[in-house]
């Protein structure tokens, strides 16, 4: 789970949320920042590029059916981390990854 800022006039997400950490530990040791995408469980989030549902699993610790927002991957700050709510199963992370690449351009 992550807090974030309002943003005024924004179409970013704000407030406490899930999101998918999408850097190797490796590459956080030593930084503060740590690359994301945010989730929502506003399942209308699916008409947009770019996105993933996620079901619920005792393994992601998600509650409701979920869309990972890919389109909105950013680097957060490691202090807007609040805790770890649970780990996303392989296939789950491979589509969140396949999305990155179509968004990045890379196939």
């Amino acid at each position: 789970m992550v807090s974030l800022p309002a943003a005024p006039g924004g179409r970013e997400q704000a407030g406490v949320r899930p999101a998918v950490v999408l850097q190797e530990e490796v590459y956080g040791q030593g930084s503060p920042l740590v690359l994301s995408s945010l989730l929502t469980s506003q399942l209308t989030a699916l008409r947009f590029p770019a996105s993933v549902r996620i079901e619920p699993s005792t393994e992601n610790g998600l509650t409701l059916p979920s869309v990972a927002m890919v389109f909105q991957t950013r680097a957060l700050d490691r202090n807007r981390f609040i805790r770890q709510i649970g780990k996303l199963g392989d296939s789950d992370l491979q589509a969140v990854l396949d999305e990155l690449r179509k968004l990045s351009g890379l196939r």
